[in-house]
């Protein structure tokens, strides 16, 4: 504020403003109750924060601002993000436009315990579901368009998503969304049913047969994703407040039990992921605060803990043993350190994951629960949006870097990063399918924000590079259940989802959106697509 007002001074003409000591000492005594008066800290963060974080600090698009979250932030502290941004994230840096008196204040309010912190256990979150009255299910699909080649496009604009007939590109619904959707959409086994979870913890079920929403619950106070277990029954919601996983009754969002999220040696953490492991018969969870991955049983005759799956220790072993075998049992695999980005290999035996400020990527066996190899992974690997394929009849994963501009390929039988293919610059997402020869990237961050590499999957040379809209962000792929069309976003306001022949690269259409992000196909997302991750 006094920057600002001293600017405002000096641009006053010396014959109107005055001159001499004793206009200055005029002006100085003046500015001196507002250079005395502490800055209004629930003022800045009305103003900055709120639209992200939401009025309440219990977060929104962004994360939740609360000491409970903050005094685990790895890496630089809350005043030089304020300041800097953060990279690779959504976070912009204040540095040009508060002083640094505001920023100092800011980071200690957002630091200073709330009042009070809501319960959110079973009772608060049951108490939160609303179910639709006006929605009725049909027996079949009364419609023409194939329902396995739907595709959802979340519209982060105006919170909406949009459905599109994945043959014809005709929008056939466009419904309201919780606030800032975040983490994948999750369809039921048989395509019907997607569930959706917005940053506050909000989970809405649509019935993409009949096209209406089915109803919504508040699982978590500040969620990071959902996964479906491989019957479709349960629903897992991670979340970040309270640290807790809550487990739902897919069919009518019922809670079956909320499970706080305490590692071995007591410490409470925050859930970075959940993961639908369909072949395990499990959900994976990813502690964001300890060093310790969950495997929890989905099914009750298939858990963790038998049928093959074996500890890397005795101690693990009987502590296996003397468990709760059954459904949602909890097996634990203990790692050097928390894990913050994940890759599955089919079948999910193997977790690829890496921490935020690591060189290293860490490979561990699910089967024995235990690291079995280290990757060379600098520049902070995306693993999350990783894809993977069959390469001169190997099996090779691929990830972006969000701070730097390449890609690494990866055998996943010898664990070496086999080939790094040099890009425009950090990108975000990878996709394919398996009727493509290629693999398309963006080129998220950066000058080259506007272009989408497309990659040969044999050569990984980049064959074409698309620039559709100069300076506009152009991001994120999804195919249609043949792979024969790549549906790209434009990511702007005013943006479009951009349809290309995935064999000749051309231009078919162009669909106006809201600030299209991800798009969902119902048959790649169901079927665990090598092209998509999940």
């Amino acid at each position: 504020m006094i920057r600002h007002m001293i600017s405002q001074i000096e641009r006053i003409p010396g014959k109107v403003a005055g001159s001499g000591a004793g206009w200055l000492a005029s002006v100085l005594v003046l500015l001196a109750p507002v250079a005395l008066a502490a800055p209004d800290a629930s003022g800045l963060y009305g103003q900055y924060c709120a639209a992200c974080h939401g009025e309440s600090r219990l977060g929104g698009s962004g994360p939740a601002l609360i000491p409970q979250t903050l005094r685990r932030m790895r890496g630089p502290k809350v005043a030089a993000v304020i300041r800097d941004g953060r990279p690779a994230t959504q976070m912009p840096g204040y540095g040009d436009v508060l002083d640094a008196g505001e920023i100092a204040a800011l980071a200690d309010y957002v630091k200073t315990p709330l009042a009070e912190i809501p319960e959110w256990g079973v009772d608060e979150i049951a108490a939160t579901r609303r179910m639709n009255p006006d929605y009725t299910p049909i027996a079949a699909p009364g419609f023409t368009y194939d329902p396995m080649n739907v595709t959802l496009v979340v519209e982060t604009g105006d919170h909406h998503v949009s459905v599109l007939d994945g043959d014809t590109f005709r929008v056939l619904d466009r419904f309201p969304t919780p606030f800032a959707v975040h983490g994948g959409p999750k369809f039921t086994p048989d395509g019907r049913f997607v569930f959706i979870m917005s940053r506050d913890g909000w989970v809405q079920k649509y019935d993409i047969w009949t096209r209406r929403e089915v109803g919504r619950i508040r699982a978590g106070l500040n969620s990071r994703n959902i996964a479906i277990s491989h019957d479709g029954r349960y629903l897992a919601v991670a979340n970040y407040l309270p640290m807790t996983l809550t487990i739902l009754v897919a069919a009518d969002l019922s809670v079956v039990r909320v499970i706080p999220v305490v590692a071995r040696d007591g410490t409470e953490s925050r859930v970075s992921a959940v993961y639908q492991a369909p072949a395990r018969k499990s959900f994976i969870l990813a502690l964001k605060d300890a060093p310790e991955i969950w495997e929890i049983a989905t099914d009750p005759g298939a858990g963790p803990f038998h049928d093959g799956f074996v500890h890397s220790s005795e101690k693990g072993m009987k502590e296996a043993l003397a468990a709760q075998k059954g459904l949602f049992a909890r097996r634990r695999i203990l790692i050097d350190g928390p894990l913050d980005d994940f890759f599955f290999t089919p079948g999910h035996r193997f977790l690829i994951g890496a921490a935020r400020e690591s060189e290293e990527g860490v490979v561990i066996n699910l089967n024995v629960g235990r690291e079995v190899a280290r990757l060379p992974l600098a520049g902070m690997p995306h693993l999350g949006s990783g894809i993977s394929w069959m390469r001169d009849g190997r099996r090779v994963m691929a990830t972006p870097h969000l701070k730097e501009g390449k890609i690494s390929v990866i055998d996943t039988t010898t664990w070496q990063v086999t080939d790094v293919i040099e890009t425009a610059g950090p990108g975000f997402f990878l996709r394919s399918h398996e009727n493509t020869p290629y693999f398309w990237a963006d080129v998220f961050f950066g000058p080259n924000r506007d272009a989408i590499h497309v990659i040969d999957k044999q050569s990984l040379e980049i064959v074409k590079t698309l620039r559709p809209v100069p300076g506009a962000t152009f991001a994120h792929v999804e195919f249609t259940r043949d792979g024969r069309h790549a549906l790209t976003s434009l990511w702007e306001d005013e943006g479009a989802v951009i349809v290309y022949d995935a064999q000749t690269l051309e231009e078919v259409k162009r669909l106006p959106m809201r600030r299209p992000s991800g798009k969902y196909n119902v048959w790649n997302k169901i079927t665990f697509s090598e092209g998509t991750s999940h």
